[in-house]
């Protein structure tokens, strides 16, 4: 979320887990403790004792307790196993909604950007919530269906706000055929080159080279009947995030893991994915003060939306689209040091014009990659600045996003 997937509760303080088998390099992860072996006061995903007994090491992350690594791969050997196999991560901590009535269509297009009439059955797409100012609450993936609702997935730790919100604008269309349910199916991302081949083995009623990037389907997996898989995902490369009923969820992640090419990751290898595929962070990179055009995602808005002005906030965020906005999300690479969130970006005259809001090493290119807010004149692919790390000034340069080429499948 989305992009697809996890976000941060933008309180919890900031730890630094050195990772085993790798002592020369360190992750920042904003999480709030390392959760004990006796107890776990966050959210417990139905896969919680799966990773305990797969020896994952558990975080408090946006209110849940999830795995940041395994005992059986550091981060950055879970990040290249995900590039050139696949890996398996639990998301079930995300928010999954279905949609019904008539109406449906129209109420959630009354709190997004997305131009969902125009979807194709069994299609989804990215989109944000908004509220009445244009800042984004939270960014979400619509999906249709051949049955009789909307799929909506959003981020775990916006959860609570949108499900308010949701209620909140329902009481507008009471007169009106829609309703909600929230979901507790498990959600697990199976991501990386080789995840349609592994799919492909346990499933005889869906041939996955007719299904597209952000198209779903219904289907029995590995002998699993009700599970919804969605090709999509928060790493940049092919993958699918599956919706599992929830007693059969430990069953089929254990069937999935069986195969060879697939292991198991964590939190530290999904950032560092997310990062390199140039994706947000809801709560570092993008918030409700923070508008699609700012967050460079005005892509997102269909045209038919812009043209209708019915979003909410659109006033604001059309005249960002025309008159183009004063600040915007870009890329940067960092020569000398890694740029965490918050590091302030200078300009050649000493002059703070920004701040990252997200920062690690490419395991995959060996630089040293973030995201910041910059004004609109210094946002241009080649334009040089300076970044402040602690007592040291790194020179950096903005770069063109995603820092990875994508890897999604689009049928022929």
């Amino acid at each position: 979320m989305n992009f697809l997937s996890s976000n941060l509760n933008p309180s919890f303080r900031v730890i630094s887990l050195h990772i085993k088998n790798s002592p020369s390099w360190k992750r920042c992860l904003s999480t709030g403790s390392y959760c004990s072996n006796q107890k776990c006061e966050p959210g417990k995903t139905v896969l919680f004792d799966f990773h305990k007994s797969q020896g994952g090491k558990m975080v408090d992350f946006a209110g849940w307790c999830m795995p940041v690594l395994y005992d059986s791969l550091a981060i950055s050997a879970s990040h290249k196993h995900t590039r050139t196999n696949a890996s398996i991560f639990d998301v079930s901590h995300m928010l999954q909604t279905k949609i019904y009535g008539k109406d449906k269509t129209a109420f959630i297009e009354s709190l997004v950007v997305a131009d969902v009439k125009s979807m194709k059955e069994n299609c989804g797409g990215l989109s944000v919530f908004l509220n009445e100012e244009g800042g984004i609450m939270d960014d979400v993936i619509i999906n249709t269906t051949h049955e009789d609702y909307l799929y909506v997935v959003s981020n775990a730790g916006c959860s609570e706000k949108i499900k308010a919100h949701l209620q909140e604008q329902l009481q507008d269309w009471k007169d009106k055929d829609v309703s909600l349910e929230h979901i507790d199916n498990g959600l697990i991302a199976l991501q990386g080159p080789a995840a349609a081949g592994v799919l492909s083995t346990g499933m005889d009623d869906v041939d996955l080279t007719t299904v597209s990037f952000m198209q779903n389907r219904v289907t029995e997996l590995f002998g699993v009947a009700g599970c919804r898989i969605t090709r999509c995902g928060y790493t940049g490369e092919d993958g699918f995030e599956i919706s599992i009923p929830r007693d059969r969820t430990v069953e089929l992640t254990e069937k999935l893991l069986q195969h060879d090419l697939v292991e198991l990751a964590g939190l530290g290898a999904r950032d560092s994915l997310r990062l390199e595929a140039g994706m947000c962070l809801y709560g570092n990179d993008i918030d409700e003060t923070t508008t699609p055009v700012e967050a460079s995602l005005t892509w997102t808005i269909a045209k038919s939306r812009r043209r209708e002005r019915n979003f909410p906030g659109a006033e604001k965020i059309l005249q960002q689209i025309k008159d183009k906005p004063s600040r915007r999300r870009i890329g940067l690479v960092v020569n000398g040091g890694i740029a965490r969130q918050g590091a302030v970006v200078e300009d050649a005259q000493g002059n703070e014009i920004g701040h990252v809001t997200s920062g690690c090493p490419s395991i995959s290119s060996g630089e040293n990659i973030a995201m910041a807010y910059l004004p609109r004149l210094k946002c241009k692919i080649g334009t040089e600045v300076n970044v402040r790390v602690r007592k040291r000034l790194l020179k950096a340069k903005v770069s063109r996003m995603p820092f990875v080429p994508a890897q999604y499948y689009f049928a022929k």
